[in-house]
């Protein structure tokens, strides 16, 4: 993501000597306990938070806040998405609302490497308040409503997160379309596939999306009349089919800002309304389309919300990951409810330190500076690697010291205490990096390691808060409480849903099991989605029980702690017998070796007719680069990478980390191949919240697969 510059990093950790010695000297004298709270806070820590309404180990288990009965709405009567909008412009009607930065001046830079990188200045945010963005949403939908689209019949965006999208899907819910939602790094033959089952008629898009993925496939999607795209420059129409017509956001605004167009009338949306259809980009075959209606997300943000305390007028959530994805849509449509601002960033401009900002000018973190953020743990670990590699270049006296403040900040917040005086000198700039206010992060779409999690407690000085959920469950399904000071865990219940366990025998995993209840995790509630889109009774993942509420299968493996706080273990996909009969989690493998230093990413990979696995690796240049120059072996990076020596000196340190873990010999890859290329969403290797796709991954490498098991 390039958030940290080697010499950003070097005057952040820098640190003046005689004030650490005294730090160091005066903790201990200090009344800690008091002055931050801790007493009370270890005891939130520590109590019960969820319980079984059965009394058996299965469950289901509930949060003890909202025991008797599952939370459907946050604020009574606003039962759909078009009234919670509506109830927030009339509380917070002049407030900042969304905001975005001008774009001031936009450079060609040449890299050392030959490459040419786009560096941007930008300005200030410039922001659009409530009613503003009330009288955007009402417009932009009586233009769709002018163009041709009916009530109840669904409207396609593919487009990045900007505050544009958020416009489009207000309006959509205003007038009851149900929205269509891609990942803008999905494939062109993706997306095309994802229309033409929904019978998209108005697509919104960007120019570039246009330009890049749909231009080429427009042929192939014939329902398709209307594209909106939402920049303010003029886009050609020369090589679109005919028939399509082209109109800017801004035009289709104005359309419908006339008199006429505003009589229009508005067929309201009912709770049981289709309000989105979520297509995921799955870590395995085709997208699917996840059916949303509006009590479904109405249900989920309830309980989302319940667990970020303050949440308020006074915050700032900065919005950069993709907006089609579960976690990013409901966390601003919670944070528009709740009267914050929302600032739009993206990965490449979040820093000063991002590759589209230009050097000497800075990033969105700095000018906006967010009291709230969501992130996906591969780029909570990025900025954790990022960070401690500068730590190991300082001077043995710098990084002894930083070290003792880290280790003792760490001691004190497992006792579940803060260090406020390591805060402000040795933390502060670190911080900084985010912009200084951030004071609660959520973490979501994959595990997050205790190490990266006790990493972003120290050094950025906020609780982390782990959710669990899937887009099928509207993202909702547990988050842990801000004041709960353990990791590895995801959180009780929220007070939205229930969880069960079901036993998975092949596994190994039951609800007999010591000294946790054990199984795989069952999701029911009315943030309980209603299936796949036109999925012809595939949707086996679902079911009704008998008091009529609905569940999901998640396919994921819990273990259920005594407090009610839910660790996932497992994953049933990520199973895989060997030849001589043992079971291999490969996702309990990659989790363990990501802590390899020299590694970047992980996928494990093992046949059921062979008695090992196997790895791909994108190992860490910098770190690998070094290791080779200590070897004597100097060579291009892609060179490098295949050179059979590395290879061996990556099994070498995966297998020290495996034997300080406590792998399983069967469990550790015994030969391993060294990618080049980092795995990005845009390379279709990953999705957007950096799963691995494991089918794309097998295909891929398949050459080095054949490799590795000797041609079998």
């Amino acid at each position: 993501m390039g958030l940290f510059s080697d010499s950003a990093l070097h005057s952040v950790l820098l640190f003046p000597l005689h004030a650490l010695v005294w730090l160091y000297s005066t903790l201990s004298f200090l009344p800690w306990y008091y002055i931050t709270g801790a007493g009370q806070k270890k005891s939130l820590s520590t109590r019960i938070k969820g319980r079984s309404t059965s009394g058996r180990a299965e469950g289901p288990y509930r949060s003890v806040d909202h025991y008797d009965s599952l939370a459907k709405e946050d604020f009574p009567g606003k039962d759909t998405l078009d009234k919670l909008f509506e109830y927030a412009v009339q509380r917070f009607g002049q407030s900042d609302c969304l905001g975005t930065r001008d774009l001031l001046s936009e450079d060609n830079e040449i890299q050392p490497t030959g490459k040419m990188f786009k560096k941007l200045i930008l300005g200030e945010y410039r922001w659009l308040s409530y009613k503003q963005v009330d009288t955007m949403v009402s417009n932009f939908g009586n233009g769709l409503a002018a163009l041709g689209q009916q009530p109840k019949s669904t409207v396609a965006i593919f487009c990045e997160t900007r505050a544009e999208w958020m416009i489009t899907a207000q309006a959509c819910f205003r007038r009851n379309f149900p929205l269509v939602t891609f990942y803008a790094t999905l494939g062109e033959e993706a997306v095309a596939f994802g229309l033409n089952e929904a019978g998209v008629t108005h697509l919104i898009t960007s120019a570039e999306l246009l330009e890049t993925k749909l231009k080429n496939v427009l042929a192939e999607i014939p329902k398709l009349k209307h594209i909106i795209y939402v920049d303010q420059k003029k886009v050609s129409t020369d090589g679109y089919p005919a028939g399509l017509t082209m109109h800017s956001m801004q035009a289709v605004q104005e359309l419908g800002a006339r008199p006429e167009n505003m009589s229009r009338p508005v067929l309201k949306p009912q709770p049981a309304d289709l309000a989105v259809v979520m297509y995921t980009s799955g870590s395995t075959g085709r997208p699917k389309g996840v059916m949303i209606i509006h009590r479904n997300m109405i249900a989920g943000m309830t309980g989302q919300c319940e667990r970020i305390p303050g949440l308020g007028t006074s915050d700032t959530y900065i919005a950069y990951l993709p907006l089609a994805h579960v976690l990013e849509m409901t966390a601003e449509i919670s944070c528009v409810t709740y009267g914050c601002r929302i600032g739009y960033s993206s990965p490449q401009t979040l820093s000063d330190q991002s590759t589209k900002i230009k050097k000497g000018s800075k990033g969105d973190s700095s000018v906006l500076k967010p009291t709230l953020m969501a992130a996906v743990p591969e780029i909570m670990d990025r900025i954790n690697k990022n960070v401690m590699s500068k730590v190991q270049e300082m001077s043995y006296i710098q990084r002894t010291l930083f070290t003792m403040g880290y280790n003792y900040k760490l001691g004190q917040i497992k006792r579940g205490y803060d260090a406020p005086l390591c805060n402000a000198l040795l933390f502060q700039k670190v911080r900084g990096l985010l912009g200084g206010r951030v004071r609660m992060m959520l973490s979501g779409g994959a595990p997050l390691s205790s190490t990266t999690q006790r990493f972003m407690n120290v050094c950025f000085c906020c609780p982390v808060g782990q959710g669990y959920g899937l887009t099928e469950t509207c993202g909702a399904g547990t988050i842990t409480e801000v004041a709960d000071i353990s990791t590895g865990r995801v959180g009780a219940p929220l007070n939205c849903c229930e969880i069960r366990l079901r036993d998975w025998a092949e596994g190994g995993y039951t609800t007999k099991d010591k000294p946790h209840p054990r199984g795989e995790v069952l999701i029911g509630g009315p943030n309980v989605t209603m299936g796949y889109y036109r999925s012809e009774g595939n949707d086996h993942d679902f079911f009704v029980d008998e008091k009529g509420q609905r569940w999901f299968c998640t396919g994921d493996v819990g273990e259920i702690h005594p407090d009610g706080c839910l660790q996932i273990v497992d994953r049933k996909k990520d199973l895989v017998k060997l030849q001589a009969g043992e079971y291999v989690s490969l996702g309990k493998v990659e989790s363990a070796l990501k802590n390899c230093t020299l590694i970047d990413n992980i996928c494990a990979y093992a046949n059921s007719d062979q008695n090992y696995v196997i790895s791909f690796v994108v190992p860490n240049q910098k770190q690998l680069t070094e290791l080779a120059k200590v070897k004597g072996i100097q060579a291009p990076w892609e060179e490098l990478c295949t050179n059979p020596d590395m290879e061996r000196e990556v099994l070498n340190a995966i297998k020290k980390v495996a034997a300080t873990i406590k792998l399983q010999r069967f469990e550790i890859p015994m030969k391993v191949h060294l990618s080049p290329e980092p795995w990005t969403p845009e390379t279709g290797l990953v999705t957007d919240a950096f799963k691995l796709k494991r089918k794309e991954l097998k295909n891929h490498y398949l050459h080095q697969i054949e490799r590795m098991y000797g041609g079998k």
